[in-house]
């Protein structure tokens, strides 16, 4: 890495940390849950960790949590455990998740995957161009598709997805 480039991701992780810190509180109440306004789901066209395409128009008639996320980012990875615990509540339901991961290299994101046992899609994005079209600011950050493909609601920061609230409002949105 260069040093200008060295300086851009410090400073990128700084900026989020500092963003984590004012978004701290980790229960998932429904004030968190901002509904979203645009009318139609920003593209999502990635390759999986085994280099297969996804594509979120793939997941139509599910309920998809879409969460943006990277290995150095501790929030990121407590909040995985809870995502893990509502895809078990939820199995045999029409609901998914996808962990789109921020820019990291196919062998670093696959070495976490199996120190950390995640079972989750894992979709890559090194050139971190969903971020941008999700308007993504802050990692982590969630959203809730519902079945009709369209955005439901975002999520700025870690919560609790197991927790009742969360349930609760995925349940909601399923067919």
């Amino acid at each position: 890495m260069t040093r200008p480039w060295k300086r851009a991701a410090l400073a990128t992780e700084a900026l989020v940390c500092v963003c984590l810190l004012l978004v701290s509180d980790a229960r998932a109440d429904s004030a968190r849950f901002l509904p979203w306004k645009e009318p139609a789901a920003p593209p999502l066209a990635l390759n999986d960790l085994a280099g297969r395409s996804q594509t979120l128009a793939e997941y139509r008639g599910n309920v998809v949590l879409v969460n943006f996320w990277a290995t150095w980012c501790e929030p990121c990875r407590d909040e995985m455990a809870s995502m893990q615990r509502l895809q078990q509540q939820l199995a045999g339901r029409p609901f998914k998740i996808l962990l789109v991961n921020y820019g990291e290299s196919r062998a670093r994101v696959g070495e976490f995957v199996k120190r950390e046992a995640v079972g989750l899609p894992i979709l890559l994005d090194p050139n971190q161009d969903a971020p941008r079209a999700w308007r993504v600011r802050v990692l982590p950050s969630s959203f809730l598709v519902g079945p009709d493909g369209r955005v439901r609601y975002s999520v700025i920061g870690e919560i609790d997805w197991a927790g009742v609230e969360a349930v609760n409002l995925v349940r909601g949105l399923l067919p």
